[in-house]
C-alpha cells in the first residue's frame, strides 16, 4: 500500500470513529460528548470486524473501472449514509455537506416544493398530507397516496430525505408523480409545478351550534393563535368543540403540550419520551390552564377530533392525550404513526446526523410508532363524498356533540 493509500485510509478511519462516538454517545445537540471505546453489542470492534469493509475499499481501488476518478471523500460519505440506514429506521439519516445545507433550509422553513409531508408506511413512501392550497392539494394529491416514482425514478428504497430533495425544487419547475391510491385499480400520474410553500397554522369557524378549530400545524406561533380560538370558543355561546387535526403533519413537541394543557388539571400526562433504556424518560405533564372545566365545569361541555391517516407526530400526541384522558372522542380513520424523536446531531462542521433518540408513548403507554391512533368512531370518506362536497367525519363528530 503506497503512502497516498495508507493516508487516505487514516482519514476513513478517523471519520468513522468520530461517527461511531457521536451515535453512541446518546448526548444531546449543544452538549459535549463524552469519549468512549468503540464497541460493538457491547464488545469492543476488532480489526477483524473491520476487515471486510477495508477489502471492499481496496477492491474498488483495485478493480473499478473509473476508481483513477473515485472520490475518497463521498466514497466515506457514503459508507456513514449506509451505517445510519443499517439501523433500520427511516428516520435516522446522515447528511453530508449538500444534503446538510438543504436540510437545515428546510426547517428554517425556507423552501420551495409542491407541498406535501412525507413519510415511510409500511415499508413504501406514502403521502402524510398535502398542505393547504398547495400546489399538490391543488393536483389533487390526498393522504395515504403511495408514490411509486417520482419522474420516473423507481421510490423502492429511497429515504424520506432523498425522495424530499428530488421532490424540491424551484418555483415554475415541475415534478412529476406516479401514485397508487386505494381503491384505484390504475396508478396515478399527477404533474405539479412548484411553488413557494406558505404553510397554514389555524381556521375557526361555527356551524351547526358547533365551535370548529382547524389546525394545520404545531409550529413556535401556534399556541398563542390556538389560546386565542379557545377564548373565542368560550365567547360564541357554544359549548360544543370540534378540532380539526385531519391532515397535520405535527412539528413541535412544546406546542402540543401546551394546547394540551388548555384541556387538562395540572399534573396529567400529556406524553412520555421513552429513550429505551439509554436515558432517563421524560414526562410531559399538563401545565394546568384547564380552562374549560374552570369556566363550563366538568361534564358541561364536549369535545370531538378529527383524525385520519395524515394526522402525525404531535398531532398523534395532543389527539392520543386527549382521547386517553376522556376529555375527547375521536372520529375519522387511523392515523399516521409517527411517535419517534429525533436530535440533529454535528458531526463535522458540513455534516450532521439526524437520529432517533426517543420514542412517543400516550398517556396509557401506547406507542404511537406502531399503529397510530384507532378512533373511537371510524368514519371513511369514499370518492363520491368528495365529489359531492360532503364530509360524513365532521357530520359524525356533529352529530355525537349534538347527542
Amino acid at each position: 500500500m503506497n503512502n497516498q493509500q495508507q493516508k487516505t485510509l487514516s482519514i476513513a478511519i478517523f471519520v468513522i470513529c468520530i461517527l461511531l462516538l457521536a451515535f453512541y454517545s446518546g448526548n444531546y445537540y449543544g452538549k459535549r460528548h463524552a469519549i468512549s471505546p468503540i464497541t460493538l453489542d457491547g464488545k469492543p470492534i476488532t480489526d477483524e470486524q473491520f476487515a471486510p469493509f477495508w477489502k471492499v475499499w481496496n477492491t474498488l481501488n483495485e478493480k473499478f473501472v473509473t476508481a483513477t476518478t473515485t472520490d475518497s471523500q463521498k466514497r466515506i460519505w457514503g459508507a456513514i449514509q449506509g451505517l445510519a440506514a443499517s439501523q433500520g429506521d427511516p428516520y435516522t439519516v446522515f447528511f453530508p455537506p449538500e444534503e446538510d445545507k438543504a436540510f437545515k433550509g428546510d426547517i428554517a422553513g425556507n423552501f420551495e416544493g409542491v407541498g406535501m409531508e412525507i413519510g415511510i408506511k409500511d415499508g413504501i413512501l406514502t403521502v402524510v398530507t398535502p398542505l393547504k392550497n398547495s400546489p399538490a392539494d391543488k393536483a389533487g394529491v390526498m393522504a395515504g397516496d403511495k408514490i411509486v416514482k417520482i419522474d420516473d425514478m423507481s421510490t423502492n428504497d429511497l429515504s424520506v430525505d432523498k425522495a424530499v430533495k428530488k421532490i424540491r425544487g424551484a418555483k415554475g419547475t415541475t415534478v412529476k408523480l406516479i401514485l397508487y391510491r386505494e381503491g384505484n385499480s390504475e396508478p396515478i400520474e399527477k404533474s405539479i409545478v412548484r411553488d413557494v410553500i406558505d404553510i397554514p397554522t389555524l381556521e375557526t369557524e361555527k356551524k351547526n351550534g358547533v365551535y370548529i378549530i382547524k389546525l394545520f400545524s404545531y409550529t413556535a406561533t401556534s399556541p398563542d393563535l390556538f389560546r386565542n380560538a379557545i377564548r373565542s370558543f368560550i365567547e360564541s355561546g357554544s359549548n360544543k368543540l370540534i378540532i380539526d387535526l385531519r391532515g397535520n403533519p405535527g412539528g413541535y413537541l412544546d406546542a402540543a403540550w401546551d394546547m394540551a394543557s388548555w384541556f387538562l388539571p395540572v399534573g396529567e400526562v400529556i406524553v412520555t419520551e421513552d429513550f429505551g433504556g439509554k436515558g432517563e424518560n421524560r414526562i410531559y405533564r399538563s401545565k394546568g390552564y384547564d380552562v374549560l372545566n374552570k369556566y363550563f365545569g366538568k361534564g358541561n361541555y364536549k369535545v370531538a377530533v378529527l383524525v385520519n391517516s395524515g394526522s402525525a407526530s404531535a398531532a398523534e400526541i395532543m389527539a392520543g392525550a386527549l382521547q386517553e384522558q376522556g376529555v375527547a372522542q375521536l372520529v375519522g380513520i387511523k392515523t399516521f404513526g409517527k411517535g419517534s424523536v429525533q436530535e440533529l446531531v454535528p458531526i463535522t462542521s458540513e455534516t450532521s446526523l439526524k437520529v432517533t433518540i426517543a420514542r412517543w408513548l400516550t398517556p396509557k403507554g401506547h406507542n404511537l410508532s406502531h399503529d397510530g391512533l384507532v378512533p373511537d368512531f371510524e368514519v371513511k370518506i369514499t370518492q363520491k363524498d368528495i365529489d359531492a362536497k360532503k364530509d360524513p367525519q365532521l357530520e359524525k363528530a356533529v352529530e355525537i356533540l349534538q347527542k
